[in-house]
């Protein structure tokens, strides 16, 4: 978990919880594939799983092309920190980027009905030594650490959460009815424009494909080799 303490235990919880562990899984398939990009059904299994073999596809197309995209829908919400799975691309030499959409959890500035995950980015680069990996999600606070603060009957942080009326709340149990707010404090829509797009990028990734949602989990990933661009630089 990396210090995160929602991380841990606490997911495992949710796992148990989720309607879709209960749903049958089918093996990962490729679903389309060209030289420098594969869209893969994720068959239902948690995204710890199907991300690592994303990440893994992503970095052997990008060794072999010089560039990878790498679509993913059809897995489990969780999967954890995105910088693990781009760790195992940047240790390859390479450069990665990957976006991620989750289902609604997250209100846009003055509404109040969940339009968007907790939708985060990363980016890695490598530097000849420890890698450069920035990760973020552009929520106020993440899914995890919500849910995490209503099992301990602990108060929000003000600002991250409202409830089902649109009200600012700093109950967590009314926060689980109501909806995260995006990151940004006054520039909020900066972040509700972020996540979306991140959203639009996760609909060429297929995560509309399983159940004809737009509002759905999908992972890509940009992979490249710096080398195209700057021989030697990074």
């Amino acid at each position: 978990s990396c210090g995160y303490p929602f991380a841990g235990l606490p997911r495992i919880l949710e796992f148990a919880h989720d309607p879709r562990t209960k749903e049958p899984r089918q093996p990962m398939r490729v679903v389309r594939e060209t030289p420098v990009s594969v869209l893969v059904d994720g068959g239902n299994h948690i995204g710890y799983y199907a991300l690592y073999h994303a990440a893994r596809m992503a970095a052997e197309k990008a060794k072999q092309s010089g560039i990878a995209l790498v679509g993913l829908h059809n897995s489990a919400a969780y999967s954890g920190r995105a910088a693990y799975y781009l760790e195992l691309i940047v240790r390859e030499n390479l450069v990665g980027i990957l976006f991620s959409s989750a289902l609604p959890s997250v209100a846009p500035e003055g509404g109040a009905r969940r339009m968007l995950g907790t939708n985060p980015l990363a980016i890695a680069l490598p530097t000849g030594g420890e890698p450069m990996i920035f990760d973020m999600g552009t929520a106020a606070i993440t899914q995890g650490e919500l849910v995490l603060h209503a099992r301990l009957n602990e108060e929000l942080p003000e600002g991250v959460a409202i409830d089902e009326n649109g009200l600012p709340t700093l109950d967590p149990h009314e926060a689980v009815k109501g909806s995260i707010l995006p990151f940004g404090g006054r520039d909020r829509h900066k972040g509700f424009g972020l996540s979306l797009s991140i959203q639009a990028l996760s609909l060429l990734a297929g995560a509309a494909l399983p159940k004809g949602d737009v509002q759905d989990s999908g992972q890509l990933f940009i992979v490249f080799d710096p080398d195209l661009l700057a021989p030697q630089a990074l």
